[in-house]
């Protein structure tokens, strides 16, 4: 057995979702297809941001920064998934699935920070309104990204570097679609008691304390909302909050379910298919709870595209998606 602890092996398996091949055409254009809106429709909102001054405010400041995010933490397990799909191989080497781990966790956490930026921010823009452009002014509205950027890279390079020193045996094969930390630690044949204390602590220190100040924010946020005499004036400081609520109940909703369903016995293949919900669901679906109802995001896309409407442009990557799709059937 110390034999084989010491063993360095070179690559994982990622046994994915089916290894039935009929499916695999359907689970290649379904990915395909959710991967390209999720790319398209956060570049969107980013380039809408980016062009538009109007929307150089706090709150569009950190919605495109929590749609790049968006793109980059679908970027660490999509791309990598429909590879495997389409070569029918599902071998990712050791430093492909340490350094993709690296990645997701750094943007998963990062996502988790700027959703409670972005719930403090309405705590401020509500709470306290003639305060609001000398709080948060651009410095540190700037500041709070950073600090957010470095605490999880910092986080995310201490759990890999933790896993590293981990030995594997000959069991390689992950039940997932992605290199994941806690089906990292279940693989290792070596102690793994810190490896999980410290998981266990992050949880409670980099996920409970995000979401008490999230519901810490909200429960303020009501609180103000119900002082105002106004049935007029209640709706339209509520309606600021709408979408970042729906983003945020779809985040921790989601990765709720992943956690119950990886606590149950024998439920590596449901953990994976609950996995897609905050790694793919969600990040496409955050544009258009952000767009469809805001004029402000609307107006800017129309005019940086220039009066051209905005569904000749999604048919177009419906068109290009659909030709992807045909090739891979070819």
């Amino acid at each position: 057995m110390e034999l084989e602890n010491d063993t360095r092996i070179s690559e994982f398996l990622l046994l994915g979702f089916s290894e039935e091949p009929e499916l695999q055409p359907f689970l290649f254009g379904l990915f395909l297809s959710m991967y390209l809106v999720t790319i398209l429709g956060n570049l969107l909102i980013i380039v809408a941001v980016s062009s538009d001054s109007q929307l150089h405010t706090p709150m569009y400041f950190f919605l495109a920064n929590l749609s790049f995010v968006d793109i980059c933490f679908t970027s660490t397990t999509v791309p990598k998934m429909l590879v495997n799909i389409q070569t029918q191989r599902k071998v990712i080497t050791y430093e492909s699935c340490i350094m993709q781990m690296y990645f997701f966790i750094l943007f998963i956490v990062l996502d988790n920070f700027l959703l409670t930026v972005m719930a403090y921010d309405r705590f401020v823009a509500i709470c306290h309104p003639l305060h609001y452009m000398v709080t948060m002014n651009p410095w540190f509205c700037g500041l709070l990204v950073l600090v957010s950027w470095i605490m999880t890279v910092l986080y995310s390079l201490l759990q890999t570097l933790m896993v590293s020193q981990l030995s594997f045996c000959t069991e390689v094969e992950i039940p997932h679609f992605f290199c994941e930390l806690c089906q990292m630690i279940q693989l290792a044949c070596s102690d793994t008691f810190l490896n999980n204390m410290v998981m266990y602590f992050a949880a409670i220190l980099l996920g409970g304390g995000p979401i008490a100040g999230i519901l810490y924010s909200y429960f303020k946020i009501v609180s103000s909302i119900h002082r105002i005499s106004s049935a007029e004036g209640k709706y339209k400081a509520f309606s600021t909050c709408v979408s970042h609520l729906l983003v945020v109940s779809l985040f921790y909703c989601s990765s709720l379910g992943v956690y119950l369903s990886s606590a149950a016995p024998q439920s590596s293949h449901a953990s994976a298919v609950a996995s897609v919900m905050y790694t793919v669901v969600t990040p496409m679906l955050n544009p258009f709870i952000y767009s469809l109802r805001n004029r402000d995001i609307k107006r800017a896309l129309n005019v940086f595209f220039k009066g051209k409407p905005l569904k000749d442009f999604f048919k177009e990557v419906t068109l290009i998606s659909g030709l992807m799709l045909n090739s891979q059937k070819l």
